[in-house]
């Protein structure tokens, strides 16, 4: 059995956390759920998170803030940045996506994050080389 895929979750709205986790949870994610930015960034320097999916207005350490702190400790880990009061994000950053809340129904987050975690995770397989090539690697190597 394949390890679990850990997915950050970080809003102040506690019913939309707890809405976000339960959504996560069923589609067989761990998820490690938290209310402010500060937590957030306490419990990634921990490791072993996969993704970070994060409201964009809280006080203190704002979702923006909080994925340039992660891009910066780890630039490959994906982030989704979601808001419920704006609808478009005009600023630069650093996230992987932006998806305004009640603008996309769950099972479109769902995908998303599914695909941000293969993009990191790489090709099923490695490239098969050229027979030839295998042969003059392995002659090197002699």
């Amino acid at each position: 059995m394949k390890p679990k895929k850990t997915i950050l979750c970080v809003d102040d709205n506690e019913q939309a956390l707890s809405i976000r986790k339960v959504l996560l949870e069923t589609r067989g994610y761990r998820v490690l759920a938290c209310n402010s930015g500060e937590l957030a960034l306490e419990a990634f320097r921990r490791g072993g998170i996969d993704l970070v999916l994060t409201d964009l207005l809280m006080p203190g350490v704002d979702g923006s803030r909080l994925i340039e702190e992660i891009k910066r400790l780890s630039p490959q880990t994906p982030a989704v940045l979601i808001s419920g009061r704006i609808k478009v994000y005009e600023r630069e950053t650093l996230a992987d996506l932006f998806l305004p809340k009640g603008m996309y129904e769950p099972a479109e987050l769902l995908e998303r994050i599914r695909v941000l975690l293969v993009r990191k995770r790489g090709p099923k397989r490695p490239v098969d080389l050229h027979p030839r090539a295998m042969d003059v690697a392995h002659a090197s190597v002699a």
